[in-house]
């Protein structure tokens, strides 16, 4: 899982955010998002800080979800990673 959060980490720095990233509380915090929900495609919101937001869209299976991407949003900047490419 190391490998993940590491992953995690490299593609939203390479997006250009400033900001610091921890993967694995990245990976738990999307992951909530996916064991609350059924199967499907989703959109959802994580809200950081005041200033500090994440939106993004993700599939929902059994076992699992798959992240496609996720904006960035820091005061009226938009960082976006995309977990596809």
């Amino acid at each position: 899982m190391e490998e993940l959060y590491q992953l995690i980490e490299e593609k939203i720095k390479a997006s250009g955010y400033p900001g610091e990233i921890d993967g694995n509380e990245f990976y738990n915090e999307v992951s909530d998002q996916a064991d609350s929900k059924e199967n499907g495609s989703y959109v959802f919101m994580i809200k950081k800080t005041d200033s500090v937001y994440y939106e993004g869209q993700m599939d929902v299976m059994d076992k699992e979800f798959d992240l496609h991407f996720i904006d960035i949003h820091d005061g009226d900047k938009v960082y976006h990673v995309d977990f596809d490419a």
